[in-house]
């Protein structure tokens, strides 16, 4: 991502969401970035995915300029995004039916995901019959059985209970320790930043740009004991107090 602003129109005047925001992405890490309600983040992933072209600046992968949607990045949204008339089997399965695969190579490839994100027992049921955390994994599922380069997720688990989280958050972490998908992730947990990521990009308030990039010193596999490490402790406060600078001006307003 080279230099990257995006505006958008607010009655007679352009409200500008991204400021020149130049940043990369390794394969196979675990990207995360975190920042204030407002700064862009989600507008960032959705340049990412080709859903809304840059202002200016460019968008590179794998040396070519993003334009379009394609293959090779997968989106995961909050709302998880299912058909309600396809059982959970057929969510998944859609994309590949689209490309035409053969039946049995589809099938094996369902069957596979199906294992792995424990969803062998819901293959049948409609979403309407399964749970927040249960949805988001076949949401997941439906994103992984296309093999994309890179997978981008924005929020995913912000709608679901704590416990429920935590669970997705293990989960998501051992299906990326087999893939090795490159995840590009949005978040506003910090605690979920520092647990997941290799890397964490702060933006700073509207318009969004680059704070400071923070590595994350917590080896892996990643144990959920961890959170309590006096590494993730520190790499909190560090990332913490990048936001608190650029919300205080918020806080301040309202300050008696």
């Amino acid at each position: 991502m080279e230099r990257v602003s995006k505006d958008f129109e607010g009655g007679n005047q352009k409200i500008r969401a991204l400021e020149a925001v130049t940043f990369d992405v390794f394969p196979h890490e675990f990207l995360c970035i975190v920042g204030p309600s407002g700064c862009g983040k989600s507008t960032l992933l959705n340049a990412i995915a080709g859903f809304s072209l840059p202002t200016s600046g460019r968008l590179i992968a794998n040396g070519v300029e993003v334009t379009l949607p394609g293959p090779d990045r997968g989106m995961v949204f909050q709302e998880y995004a299912l058909f309600p008339w396809m059982t959970v089997a057929d969510n998944i399965s859609f994309g590949l039916k689209v490309k035409k695969l053969p039946k049995e190579k589809i099938r094996e490839k369902v069957d596979t995901l199906l294992a792995k994100l424990q969803l062998v027992d819901f293959r049948d049921r409609f979403p309407k019959d399964l749970s927040g955390g249960m949805k988001q994994r076949v949401a997941i599922a439906r994103v992984l059985v296309n093999e994309p380069e890179v997978m981008l997720m924005d929020e995913p688990f912000a709608a679901l209970d704590a416990q429920t989280r935590i669970a997705m958050q293990m989960l998501l972490l051992r299906v990326w320790e087999r893939l090795r998908t490159t995840i590009l992730f949005i978040t506003h947990d910090i605690d979920e930043a520092v647990f997941l990521g290799d890397r964490i990009y702060v933006m700073t308030a509207r318009p969004g740009k680059i704070k400071s990039l923070i590595p994350v010193p917590l080896e892996r596999p990643r144990r959920y004991e961890m959170v309590t490490s006096p590494a993730f402790n520190a790499t909190k406060a560090k990332i913490f107090d990048l936001i608190k600078e650029e919300t205080s001006a918020l806080v301040g307003a309202f300050e008696v």
